[in-house]
């Protein structure tokens, strides 16, 4: 039989994920075609999802838990997941329950056809209205930055096949963006219709100061296109200005009696002044994300783990990540 790993990063879930376990159980066990294990990753919450992950890791063998040191993200919590998973298939969930798993057939049957990575694509999604804005964005940003085609929609639910997975691994930068390796890796993928639910309780963890950090870890680490862009914006600015000179110095010739505004001038290199310091930021990011990473800031530090040889992490050249 084919393995199928499940990936599910974990923050604030102590009540919900033992239902998506069960749920991921009862499902595989019904589907009896594939053999699976199941990766908890606590991404350091501040409840008690750890010890809950210690318990279903003590019922079953089959659960793996990893637990971090500190807070990295659900990136990073994906990737750590990612670097253990030995299946031929690798899905990746939420642990809220919104992320229907037992309609996970749908995913696998879509690999079974061919398909490289297959996005769960939901119809009535039952996030807030800032969680739903921040998906137009990131799906937005997606298309310009990494050339996601724009009929694909992408989500936080997605299988994919092995070769992927070992593709998407071997990034061992400190900014790990999911989205951005998948389409680096493969155009061969798809979408299935899934029941999106409602969430149990709670709120999404992502902050607007967290959905930031993410896109700016999807353009920074996989585009250069807003370098292009700044490059372009300055150019026209640059042809702009020089044209306005032009102009003035026409004018002033035609009608000497004209005067030369002190205010049109001042708001002339207010503006320019501005798009010069933006520019120098975006520049400036990119300057330091490099440094960071050739520090070789970890993508995640794991503090405690269960039902995992700590040589596993190991047998794939290119991974990253140590114990603390």
């Amino acid at each position: 039989m084919k393995k199928v790993s499940f990936v599910i990063p974990c923050y604030r879930s102590e009540h919900t994920l033992p239902h998506v376990v069960a749920e991921i159980d009862g499902k595989m066990s019904r589907m009896g075609r594939y053999e699976y294990d199941i990766f908890l990753v606590n991404d350091c919450s501040p409840d008690h999802t750890l010890e809950v992950i210690r318990e279903l890791c003590r019922e079953r063998k089959n659960v793996k838990g990893i637990s971090f040191a500190r807070n990295f993200g659900q990136h990073s919590a994906l990737m750590a997941g990612l670097r253990y998973s030995d299946g031929e298939y690798v899905v990746c969930l939420d642990d809220d329950g919104q992320t229907p798993a037992e309609e996970v057939d749908k995913l696998l049957d879509k690999l079974e056809e061919g398909y490289d990575a297959v996005y769960a694509r939901y119809d009535h999604k039952q996030h807030s209205a800032f969680r739903n804005l921040g998906s137009r964005i990131n799906d937005l940003m997606a298309r310009m930055m990494l050339d996601k085609p724009a009929d694909l929609y992408v989500s936080s639910y997605f299988a994919v096949r092995r070769f992927v997975v070992e593709d998407m691994i071997r990034y061992e930068n400190s900014y790990p963006y999911v989205i951005g390796l998948v389409l680096r890796t493969t155009k061969n993928i798809t979408n299935v219709n899934v029941k999106h639910r409602e969430r149990e309780e709670g709120t999404s963890g992502y902050t607007l100061k967290k959905l930031l950090n993410l896109w700016f870890n999807g353009f920074t680490a996989f585009s250069v296109k807003p370098l292009r862009i700044a490059t372009a914006v300055g150019g026209s600015f640059a042809c702009a200005g020089f044209l306005y000179g032009l102009y003035t110095i026409v004018k002033r010739l035609v009608n000497p009696a004209v005067p030369i505004g002190f205010s049109s001038l001042m708001a002339a290199v207010v503006f320019f002044g501005g798009m010069i310091m933006i520019m120098l930021g975006m520049i400036g990011e990119y300057i330091g994300r490099i440094y960071i990473s050739m520090n070789n800031s970890p993508q995640y530090v794991i503090r405690e783990r269960w039902n995992l040889d700590p040589a596993d992490e190991g047998k794939t050249p290119g991974r990253k990540g140590t114990e603390g």
